[in-house]
């Protein structure tokens, strides 16, 4: 499984979580078969609010999760179209993102509970 985090900085496992995630500089990328992370820089991190596409970026990286504090509705309906499920963390490290996801801790975000002008978090 690939997990996507937006973060901050190109730090691999301390790499700090961004707050939303069209807007974070880097997507550092973890998968739990091969324990390997790969980061990749967003192109599209200055934008106006609600024009981002995080996922030119990301390419055909085929990942199966997003975790981040934040996105909005039409990101979380794109991602589950493309069959990608994602989770709200509040903050922390790559490392501790990996933790949490694997103990299953992490509340999913839906179209319901996505952020609206960006006031989640």
């Amino acid at each position: 499984m690939k997990i996507c985090i937006p973060t901050q900085t190109d730090q691999g496992l301390n790499a700090e979580v961004h707050a939303h995630f069209g807007s974070a500089a880097y997507f550092t990328i973890y998968d739990t078969e091969k324990e390997s992370i790969e980061t990749i820089d967003n192109g599209n991190m200055h934008h106006a609010h609600g024009t981002c596409h995080p996922m030119k970026a990301l390419g055909l990286k085929d990942i199966d999760a997003v975790v981040c504090a934040g996105m909005g509705a039409r990101a979380v309906m794109g991602l589950n179209a493309a069959g990608i499920k994602a989770f709200r963390v509040q903050g922390g490290s790559v490392s501790e993102v990996i933790k949490q996801f694997a103990q299953s801790t992490l509340e999913e975000i839906t179209p319901d509970n996505a952020c609206s002008q960006h006031n989640c978090h």
